[in-house]
Protein backbone atom coordinates (compact mmCIF):
# COMPACT_ATOMS: atom_id res chain seq x y z
CA UNK A 1 0.00 0.00 0.00
CA UNK A 2 1.75 3.24 -1.21
CA UNK A 3 1.57 5.94 2.05
CA UNK A 4 -0.12 9.19 1.01
CA UNK A 5 1.49 12.60 -0.13
CA UNK A 6 0.88 15.48 1.73
CA UNK A 7 0.45 18.63 -0.70
CA UNK A 8 1.84 21.82 0.99
CA UNK A 9 -2.47 22.98 1.74
CA UNK A 10 -2.94 19.94 3.05
CA UNK A 11 0.27 20.46 5.37
CA UNK A 12 -1.15 23.75 6.04
CA UNK A 13 -4.80 22.55 7.10
CA UNK A 14 -3.01 19.93 9.84
CA UNK A 15 -4.05 20.28 12.68
CA UNK A 16 -1.06 19.91 15.55
CA UNK A 17 -1.68 20.67 19.31
CA UNK A 18 0.55 22.99 20.80
CA UNK A 19 2.45 22.60 24.29
CA UNK A 20 1.24 26.17 25.59
CA UNK A 21 4.42 27.09 26.93
CA UNK A 22 4.43 30.43 28.50
CA UNK A 23 6.85 33.17 30.35
CA UNK A 24 10.38 31.64 30.53
CA UNK A 25 10.03 28.17 29.27
CA UNK A 26 8.40 29.50 25.97
CA UNK A 27 11.22 32.45 25.67
CA UNK A 28 13.45 29.31 25.58
CA UNK A 29 11.95 26.36 24.12
CA UNK A 30 9.09 27.78 21.89
CA UNK A 31 5.69 26.30 21.38
CA UNK A 32 6.88 22.07 20.94
CA UNK A 33 3.91 20.04 19.48
CA UNK A 34 2.33 18.25 22.41
CA UNK A 35 3.21 14.61 21.50
CA UNK A 36 7.12 15.80 20.98
CA UNK A 37 10.14 13.69 21.90
CA UNK A 38 12.23 15.10 24.33
CA UNK A 39 16.30 14.84 24.28
CA UNK A 40 17.86 16.19 27.53
CA UNK A 41 21.58 15.28 28.17
CA UNK A 42 24.57 17.34 29.99
CA UNK A 43 27.71 16.37 31.87
CA UNK A 44 27.12 15.52 35.76
CA UNK A 45 27.01 18.67 38.06
CA UNK A 46 25.58 20.96 35.12
CA UNK A 47 21.71 21.60 36.46
CA UNK A 48 20.45 18.38 34.15
CA UNK A 49 18.53 17.20 37.38
CA UNK A 50 17.37 20.47 38.46
CA UNK A 51 16.22 21.11 35.36
CA UNK A 52 14.50 18.01 34.78
CA UNK A 53 12.29 18.22 37.47
CA UNK A 54 11.30 21.82 37.46
CA UNK A 55 10.29 20.55 33.69
CA UNK A 56 8.39 17.56 35.25
CA UNK A 57 6.42 20.38 37.78
CA UNK A 58 5.65 22.46 34.17
CA UNK A 59 4.24 19.48 32.14
CA UNK A 60 1.82 18.75 35.14
CA UNK A 61 0.01 21.93 34.26
CA UNK A 62 -0.73 19.93 31.27
CA UNK A 63 -1.70 16.82 31.98
CA UNK A 64 0.00 14.03 34.18
CA UNK A 65 3.33 12.93 34.61
CA UNK A 66 5.16 9.87 35.07
CA UNK A 67 8.57 10.24 35.96
CA UNK A 68 10.72 6.46 36.01
CA UNK A 69 13.75 7.19 38.43
CA UNK A 70 16.03 4.32 37.26
CA UNK A 71 19.49 6.04 38.28
CA UNK A 72 18.93 7.84 41.34
CA UNK A 73 15.55 5.98 42.86
CA UNK A 74 14.05 7.54 45.29
CA UNK A 75 17.40 8.43 47.13
CA UNK A 76 18.04 11.47 49.96
CA UNK A 77 18.84 14.18 46.91
CA UNK A 78 16.15 13.05 44.88
CA UNK A 79 13.53 13.77 47.82
CA UNK A 80 15.60 17.06 48.14
CA UNK A 81 15.20 17.91 45.03
CA UNK A 82 11.17 17.52 45.22
CA UNK A 83 11.20 19.37 48.15
CA UNK A 84 13.32 22.06 46.72
CA UNK A 85 10.57 22.66 43.82
CA UNK A 86 7.56 21.77 45.66
CA UNK A 87 6.71 18.82 44.07
CA UNK A 88 3.72 18.60 46.84
CA UNK A 89 1.96 21.55 44.46
CA UNK A 90 1.67 19.07 41.83
CA UNK A 91 0.03 16.34 43.71
CA UNK A 92 -1.72 13.96 42.08
CA UNK A 93 -0.53 14.36 38.94
CA UNK A 94 2.81 13.43 39.07
CA UNK A 95 3.93 9.85 40.26
CA UNK A 96 7.49 8.11 40.62
CA UNK A 97 8.53 4.59 39.24
CA UNK A 98 12.26 3.11 40.27
CA UNK A 99 12.10 -0.52 38.80
CA UNK A 100 9.56 -0.01 35.66
CA UNK A 101 10.80 -2.58 32.49
CA UNK A 102 10.06 -2.07 28.97
CA UNK A 103 7.21 -4.81 29.25
CA UNK A 104 5.83 -2.89 32.62
CA UNK A 105 5.80 0.25 31.41
CA UNK A 106 3.84 -0.46 27.84
CA UNK A 107 1.47 -2.04 30.29
CA UNK A 108 0.98 0.71 32.92
CA UNK A 109 0.65 3.02 29.67
CA UNK A 110 -2.19 1.35 28.26
CA UNK A 111 -4.40 1.85 31.56
CA UNK A 112 -7.20 4.20 31.32
CA UNK A 113 -6.22 7.71 32.72
CA UNK A 114 -2.28 6.39 32.24
CA UNK A 115 0.43 9.45 32.20
CA UNK A 116 0.51 12.03 29.56
CA UNK A 117 3.97 12.60 29.88
CA UNK A 118 6.40 9.84 30.64
CA UNK A 119 10.54 11.10 32.10
CA UNK A 120 12.78 8.38 31.68
CA UNK A 121 16.26 8.90 34.02
CA UNK A 122 17.91 7.54 32.64
CA UNK A 123 17.96 6.21 28.89
CA UNK A 124 21.89 4.39 29.76
CA UNK A 125 20.08 2.45 32.99
CA UNK A 126 16.71 1.53 30.86
CA UNK A 127 19.16 -0.78 28.54
CA UNK A 128 16.85 -0.20 25.75
CA UNK A 129 18.27 -0.60 22.29
CA UNK A 130 17.43 2.10 19.87
CA UNK A 131 14.69 0.12 18.08
CA UNK A 132 13.10 -1.02 21.18
CA UNK A 133 12.86 2.62 22.21
CA UNK A 134 11.44 4.06 18.79
CA UNK A 135 9.11 0.64 19.21
CA UNK A 136 8.03 2.14 22.60
CA UNK A 137 7.09 6.15 21.23
CA UNK A 138 5.41 5.01 18.13
CA UNK A 139 3.51 2.59 20.03
CA UNK A 140 2.32 5.41 22.51
CA UNK A 141 2.38 8.39 19.79
CA UNK A 142 -0.17 10.38 21.86
CA UNK A 143 1.88 10.74 24.72
CA UNK A 144 5.38 12.62 25.05
CA UNK A 145 8.52 10.79 26.34
CA UNK A 146 11.29 12.75 27.76
CA UNK A 147 14.52 11.31 27.73
CA UNK A 148 17.21 12.05 30.10
CA UNK A 149 20.95 11.00 29.01
CA UNK A 150 24.29 10.31 30.94
CA UNK A 151 27.23 12.62 28.61
CA UNK A 152 30.89 11.29 27.61
CA UNK A 153 33.35 13.75 26.13
CA UNK A 154 30.28 16.54 24.88
CA UNK A 155 28.11 13.54 23.56
CA UNK A 156 25.44 11.32 24.40
CA UNK A 157 27.00 8.26 26.05
CA UNK A 158 26.36 5.06 24.06
CA UNK A 159 25.42 4.87 19.82
CA UNK A 160 21.87 3.87 20.75
CA UNK A 161 21.44 7.54 23.21
CA UNK A 162 23.15 9.53 19.66
CA UNK A 163 20.67 7.88 17.08
CA UNK A 164 17.81 9.06 19.96
CA UNK A 165 18.96 12.22 20.01
CA UNK A 166 18.75 12.74 16.22
CA UNK A 167 14.92 11.02 16.88
CA UNK A 168 14.34 13.72 19.17
CA UNK A 169 12.25 17.02 18.20
CA UNK A 170 13.00 18.56 21.43
CA UNK A 171 16.78 18.37 22.26
CA UNK A 172 18.24 20.45 25.44
CA UNK A 173 21.67 20.54 26.80
CA UNK A 174 22.44 22.25 30.41
CA UNK A 175 25.61 23.51 30.50
CA UNK A 176 26.53 25.41 34.01
CA UNK A 177 23.12 25.45 35.35
CA UNK A 178 21.78 26.62 31.68
CA UNK A 179 19.51 24.60 29.89
CA UNK A 180 20.33 25.68 26.11
CA UNK A 181 17.69 24.19 23.44
CA UNK A 182 19.44 22.44 20.15
CA UNK A 183 16.72 21.13 18.39
CA UNK A 184 13.90 21.88 16.13
CA UNK A 185 11.96 23.86 18.52
CA UNK A 186 13.71 26.91 20.01
CA UNK A 187 12.53 30.11 21.69
CA UNK A 188 13.41 33.64 20.00
CA UNK A 189 13.47 35.78 23.44
CA UNK A 190 16.09 33.89 25.66
CA UNK A 191 19.01 31.86 24.96
CA UNK A 192 18.76 29.60 27.23
CA UNK A 193 16.48 28.51 30.52
CA UNK A 194 18.04 29.89 33.98
CA UNK A 195 17.82 26.40 35.65
CA UNK A 196 19.04 27.48 38.88
CA UNK A 197 20.34 31.16 39.11
CA UNK A 198 22.30 31.34 42.62
CA UNK A 199 24.50 27.74 41.33
CA UNK A 200 24.48 29.61 37.45
CA UNK A 201 26.17 32.96 39.26
CA UNK A 202 29.12 30.64 40.22
CA UNK A 203 29.58 29.27 37.24
CA UNK A 204 29.14 32.18 34.34
CA UNK A 205 30.54 35.11 36.73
Amino acid sequence: MVSRAYSPKDVARLKIKELPLDGAWQAAFGRPSLYETWFVSGQSASGKSSFVMQLSKKLCSFGSVLYVSLEEGVSRSFQERMTRFHMEEVQGRFRVVTDETLASLRERLKKPKSARFVVIDSFQYTGWDYQATKGLVDEFSHKSFIFISQESKGRPMGKAAERLKYMCGVKIRTMGFRAFCQGRFAGTEAPYFSIWPEKEMEVWT
